[in-house]
């Protein structure tokens, strides 16, 4: 019987050879990504630099606490990573590092929300955020009624340990109803107002927010997860004047490693105490510091001219698709945008979200489903959430976002008709896509269309599958 030391050492061997299975898949991910046009507001494609740090030797550290605080030894090259993380978030956003600090290890954004009620707020206590159906995030609160049980049902663990009234948009025009959340504040009282949201097409007045929030005691938080790279790059307006506390996902517009970051002021509150002590010992064990690397490594870019005319394309492309959907006689909410995505209001065509985007994921096409302006239901909603930043990251400009728009206007009109042949159940209209001539028709198309732009992360002519 062989010794443990005479038994062959496998840490260099590949994953190919290691476990082809796993391999295959992540290969058949490769080529999904490639051959279609991804147009979900929340994704993007990062970069081979930030991948670099994600699969490092920095994910084999242990580092609870804070740089020069941990509860472990051997961290004085990552509490170095870490520092450099802080310094560049607080450099990209243009924060005195004496009036601001910044916590980089939640492991993505909705910790970095929870980390900050933790932090700041006591259990029970009153929160406002937008509320869902309006282009809310279940972060912010988010309550449900169950027929089943006949009682109100918590959706998000936020609404569980805390008590949540949202505010909404107007039904007609989209925009947020501020004199809503003015008078609602008024009588609710809450300890915190939350602004930002997952889908919302317009820019937030800071202003408003500030005037409600010291109208009745509330902090204010913004949580710009959505909308962090144009707020980086001036394409939209800037929270920190005006918040108390900022929180963001890192891999969306701002384009690095899924992860999280917590913007607090510096002041006799003693905020940056009480969220780092949310963040750790309270919600999380250890941070992961080759998340933290990928996303210092893309702050770095997202300081650069290329970075900013980046941001300045995902608006122009965001605004390029939506008027062209509106030249073809489709309805978006508030009309159109004023930053990365659109919202598609499909009652008129009357179609719901969920069809139209099987009809989307059959062609190639990679959008969500998503509730607009006028919905009863978020079970069937009304329109669909589009996205540019993902696909702008691909070098497309304009007019390839008009091109888009024609193949979503091909898609939908390949929906209506599979919706006369099966009726009203999304069950059955699943059931017609596979094998519609028009449908891989289009699919190719698409395809052929989506692989002539170059990707992100990885070379396809390095892939196992082709087109």
């Amino acid at each position: 019987m062989s010794s443990f030391k005479d038994d062959p050492f496998t840490g260099l061997v590949p994953l190919s050879e290691h476990d082809p299975v796993l391999y295959d898949l992540i290969e058949q991910e490769k080529l999904r990504q490639y051959t279609s046009l991804e147009l979900i507001a929340s994704e993007n494609f990062t970069s081979r630099a930030v991948m670099d740090c994600l699969g490092s030797a920095l994910t084999n550290k242990y580092s609870e606490g804070l740089p020069h605080a941990r509860y472990y030894g051997g961290n004085e090259i990552v509490d170095q990573v870490e520092t450099l993380c802080q310094q560049r978030a607080l450099e990209a956003y243009g924060l005195n590092p004496e009036e601001w600090g910044v916590n980089v290890q939640p492991y993505s954004g909705s910790p970095a929300n929870f980390a900050v009620y933790t932090g700041l707020l006591r259990p029970h206590d009153r929160i406002m955020g937008l509320d869902l159906p309006s282009g809310g995030h279940l972060t912010h609160g988010f309550y449900t009624y169950s027929k089943k049980e006949g009682t109100r049902k918590a959706v998000s663990a936020t609404s569980v340990y805390f008590e949540s009234l949202p505010y909404q948009v107007d039904q007609t025009t989209g925009i947020v109803n501020y004199a809503q959340l003015e008078r609602d504040a008024s009588l609710f009282k809450p300890a915190m107002i939350i602004a930002g949201g997952s889908a919302y097409p317009r820019d937030w007045d800071y202003a408003r927010f500030r005037k409600i929030a010291d109208d009745n005691g509330a902090l204010l938080l913004m949580d710009m997860a959505h909308i962090s790279g144009l707020v980086a790059t001036g394409e939209q307006s800037s929270p920190f004047k005006y918040c108390d506390v900022v929180t963001t996902t890192t891999h969306k517009s701002l384009r690095g490693p899924r992860a999280g970051m917590i913007f607090f002021r510096k002041d006799e509150r003693g905020f940056e105490h009480k969220i780092n002590q949310a963040v750790f010992p309270a919600l999380q064990g250890g941070p992961h510091e080759h998340q933290i690397a990928g996303v210092a490594t893309q702050l770095l870019e997202v300081m650069t001219p290329e970075f900013k005319t980046y941001s300045a394309q995902v608006r122009k492309n965001a605004a390029a698709l939506g008027e062209k959907l509106k030249s073809l006689g489709y309805s978006l909410a508030t009309g159109g945008t004023e930053n990365h995505l659109v919202l598609w209001d499909l009652k008129p065509q009357k179609i719901t979200g969920s069809k139209f985007e099987k009809v989307c994921d059959a062609v190639s096409i990679t959008l969500n489903k998503n509730c607009v302006p006028g919905d009863r239901s978020a079970v069937t909603p009304g329109g669909v959430r589009i996205g540019a930043p993902a696909m702008t990251t691909r070098k497309l400009v304009e007019a390839d976002f008009e091109q888009i728009a024609m193949f979503l206007h091909e898609a939908l009109e390949i929906a209506l008709k599979l919706q006369e042949k099966s009726g009203p159940k999304l069950v059955d209209f699943v059931k017609c896509l596979e094998g519609d001539a028009e449908i891989d028709a289009l699919k190719k198309k698409v395809n052929a269309f989506a692989a002539t732009f170059p990707m992100p992360g990885f070379d396809p002519k390095e892939m196992k599958y082709k087109l």
